[in-house]
């Protein structure tokens, strides 16, 4: 039986662009697991409350449920221990270090650059709820957070430099070959991929190389989705 993943989606049921979800859906896919992906919206939140909570990802797993995507890494390595995706104690206690500079630094560089055109991609229905939360979240309009996103993005660029100079040694973020590090950071460059308007990252930068690895993994699965630049 295939896991489900409900999975955020736009007003269209097919774009996909959390970067949570992002880093669920390859970590399935790097263990080689059948899934089913459920398109979710932030209005759907009767439909998993069977989790106790509203956000995704959520999985699905026989009678078992799990939440966020690092708790379903750990997961996946528990219960389907082949093709780890944390190689051992020590690359857990640095991929934490990461989870952290993702989310406290790269993703809040990119909420700037495109929280305005993804309300635009959202559902209706989901819009109200979007901008009030953010609003909330941000203490102004989103109008006014996104202001000056163009003349932020050579700022962004360089807080990236720890990356760059990373994968100008090695292929991946893990090394020779991906592993949640590597889909902890896509799920950043994926979700811009899908929302930004225009492509955040310079086709000479090595993040743009490496991110281009990532999207032909697993038979293209990040590729298939496609760019909001392109």
């Amino acid at each position: 039986m295939a896991i489900k993943l409900y999975d955020l989606a736009a007003a269209d049921p097919a774009i996909r662009f959390s970067p949570n979800c992002w880093r669920a859906r390859m970590a399935l896919a790097h263990k080689g697991l059948a899934v089913e992906t459920i398109p979710w919206r932030f209005t759907d939140k009767q439909v998993i409350a069977f989790s106790d909570q509203g956000r995704t990802p959520v999985i699905v797993d026989g009678d078992r449920w799990v939440v966020d995507s690092w708790s379903i890494a750990e997961y996946l390595d528990e219960v389907y221990p082949d093709k780890p995706l944390f190689n051992c104690a020590q690359s857990k206690a640095y991929c934490v270090f990461f989870r952290n500079w993702i989310d406290r630094v790269v993703n809040p560089g990119i909420v700037k650059q495109i929280i305005v055109p993804l309300f635009g991609f959202l559902a209706e229905e989901d819009q109200p709820y979007f901008r009030e939360s953010r609003e909330k979240m941000f203490g102004k309009t989103l109008e006014d957070f996104g202001a000056g996103a163009a003349e932020a993005l050579p700022a962004f660029r360089a807080s990236l430099t720890p990356l760059r100079l990373t994968l100008e040694r090695q292929s991946f973020i893990a090394g020779d070959e991906p592993a949640f590090a590597d889909y902890l950071g896509f799920g950043a460059f994926q979700w811009a991929r899908t929302s930004a308007p225009h492509d955040l990252l310079e086709s000479e930068d090595p993040i743009y190389a490496w991110r281009e690895r990532m999207l032909d993994r697993f038979e293209g699965l990040g590729r298939a989705m496609p760019a909001r630049a392109a």
